[in-house]
């Protein structure tokens, strides 16, 4: 093990963060936590703290994270860590990425620019960019930003899972998932419409590509949240006569009712990275940041 640096983590990620520090042989550190009753958080960091660590967050329920990750920083300064990089494989509050109306907060550019300044590096895997093209535009303040793409784990679990499938993107927006997973996966692929009516209902339909009638179908997306574009999108693929529609996303949120709904929508099995715990875990993310830790030099 690299005593010079330690990857520290929070107790409810123990599991995601050991499987990174074995691929880069590094200790883990355990950043404890505890709530007052008013809800305020108490945090302690395993002292001491070598002058460079990682520390391991993925973003999921962010508006608690965020408040742990300044705390944990912050502290972490304190205790003469002169290098302190994040590795989060789920990276939030991406997708507002413009005012759509008066007042808005572009949560993109605050929530970037807010670990930016905490973090001398960001590490994260398919962030949700869309009218950015790279990552250091979110995350702004000198850190070091580096966006991975599991695209390739994605499209090889494809190819050995559903050799016959065609791809298909839900929308615009995923269409850039959709051509790198089917690229890996060499199977074609086409991406559909999308009209929005709210955060939660919206219609999809078909915009040519290849034939799915007599079909599997697998849908490609970077993020399942509620689920519902996924549902419109499986709705669509029926009609056009696909025999079954599974689908693989990097990030599943989907779960609960909207995950029931989700099935009971058409979706046989909705597949994801291990990036948020999720019953679809099917392809783990730690060979693929550590590879990119090293490449960039922050491990």
């Amino acid at each position: 093990m690299d005593a010079s640096r330690v990857l520290l983590h929070f107790t409810d990620q123990a599991e995601a963060a050991g499987r990174l520090a074995a691929e880069l042989s590094l200790s883990c550190a355990q950043i404890e936590t505890r709530r007052f009753p008013d809800g305020e958080t108490l945090l302690r960091l395993p002292v001491p703290v070598p002058s460079r660590a990682l520390l391991f967050c993925s973003l999921g329920s962010p508006d608690a994270r965020l408040v742990e990750l300044l705390l944990a920083a912050c502290t972490a300064r304190e205790h003469g860590v002169a290098h302190l990089a994040l590795v989060a494989p789920y990276l939030c509050y991406m997708r507002q990425d413009m005012a759509f109306r008066p007042g808005e907060a572009v949560s993109q550019r605050i929530v970037g620019g807010f670990l930016g300044g905490l973090f001398d590096a960001v590490l994260t895997v398919d962030p949700h960019l869309h009218r950015i093209d790279r990552l250091e535009q979110a995350v702004t303040g000198g850190a070091q930003a580096v966006a991975l793409t599991a695209a390739a784990e994605l499209g090889a679990f494809v190819a050995r899972t559903a050799p016959d499938a065609v791809l298909v993107g839900p929308d615009e927006e995923s269409a850039q998932w959709v051509a790198a997973v089917a690229s890996h996966a060499r199977r074609p692929h086409a991406v559909f419409v999308k009209t929005r009516h709210g955060d939660r209902e919206v219609d999809v339909v078909a915009d040519g590509g290849p034939s799915l009638a007599g079909r599997p179908v697998v849908l490609v997306d970077d993020i399942a949240s509620s689920g519902r574009t996924l549902v419109q999108a499986a709705a669509v693929c029926r009609a056009a006569g696909a025999v079954s529609v599974d689908a693989i996303v990097t990030h599943s949120l989907c779960a609960g009712d909207d995950l029931d709904a989700l099935h009971a929508g058409g979706v046989g099995r909705l597949w994801s990275t291990d990036s948020l715990p999720h019953a679809g875990n099917v392809v783990p993310l730690a060979p693929l940041l550590a590879r990119g830790l090293r490449e960039h030099g922050l491990a």
